[in-house]
């Protein structure tokens, strides 16, 4: 299996680093093939500006990023990540949990490297008036697997913990960014308490993240919901008879999900 490792932590000393040497020496060790983009020793370009998109002036940003991703006119940073993309059966993102969400850095890959024709508005050639996304699309058949560093203790990340359920908090990675282009989303792990981590818990959460990327290639995904699989209308809102009475993220999930794997 090739896997492409996305981090992104500005330390290289950190526990993070740490953990990313573990998993990516276990996924060797295990015969899987690699590649990393390390975000911050890339100095990584964290906005989308029209220097990204070639000659498409006059077009709407979504435009202009569609023609320049079909010409191959896109910033040569942005096709490398592509190239490496469509390389990986597997992709792992790595990152502190800062302020609910990701790094500003990791959030700029995804706007510049997921763009219009690549990672969205992507057309069933079958039926051109259909739009592939939410378990279909080009990515369609990559795994992604999310790990995060969170300062939270693990019960206040959990279903009735005030900083809200991990994989809800991540729902618009999970689901409306990885899910959206196709991606099979394997449940997320943390390491909680990771500022206050001592020899036990460093071993623990070393032991954690190598066990989770050995089942990177045969771990169940979340069980979200196909756009074109017929639970939603016609305005993509669920049919009232699939979770009646209820609502919420969780809605999405098929088969009753009720929190993520740690």
């Amino acid at each position: 299996m090739n896997v492409l490792w996305v981090f992104a932590h500005p330390d290289q000393g950190s526990l993070s680093g740490v953990l990313r040497d573990e998993g990516l020496a276990a996924l060797a060790s295990a015969g899987h093939r690699t590649r990393v983009s390390d975000l911050y020793a890339m100095k990584w370009k964290a906005t989308l500006d029209r220097d990204d998109l070639g000659d498409a002036s006059g077009d709407t940003l979504s435009a202009a990023s569609r023609r320049a991703y079909a010409d191959g006119t896109l910033g040569a940073d942005i096709r490398a990540e592509h190239d490496k993309i469509d390389w990986a059966d597997a992709v792992v993102l790595q990152f502190p949990l800062w302020w609910y969400g990701m790094p500003a850095i990791l959030k700029g890959w995804f706007d510049r490297v997921f763009v219009k024709g690549y990672a969205y508005g992507v057309t069933d050639p079958q039926r051109p008036g259909r739009t592939l996304r939410y378990g279909q699309g080009r990515l369609a058949g990559k795994r992604a697997l999310v790990l995060v560093t969170a300062g939270s203790r693990e019960p206040a990340l959990g279903p009735r913990g005030i900083n809200g359920q991990l994989d809800l908090v991540l729902f618009p990675l999970l689901h409306g960014t990885l899910w959206y282009a196709g991606m099979s989303v394997l449940p997320p792990v943390a390491v909680y308490g990771a500022d206050r981590v001592g020899p036990h818990e460093h071993a623990a959460a070393a032991a954690l993240v190598r066990r989770r990327v050995a089942g990177l290639d045969r771990d169940a995904p979340l069980p979200y919901r196909t756009q074109n699989g017929g639970d939603y209308d016609d305005d993509l809102v669920l049919r009232p008879e699939l979770a009646p009475g209820a609502s919420g993220l969780d809605v999405h999930y098929a088969g009753g999900f009720t929190g993520a794997d740690e």
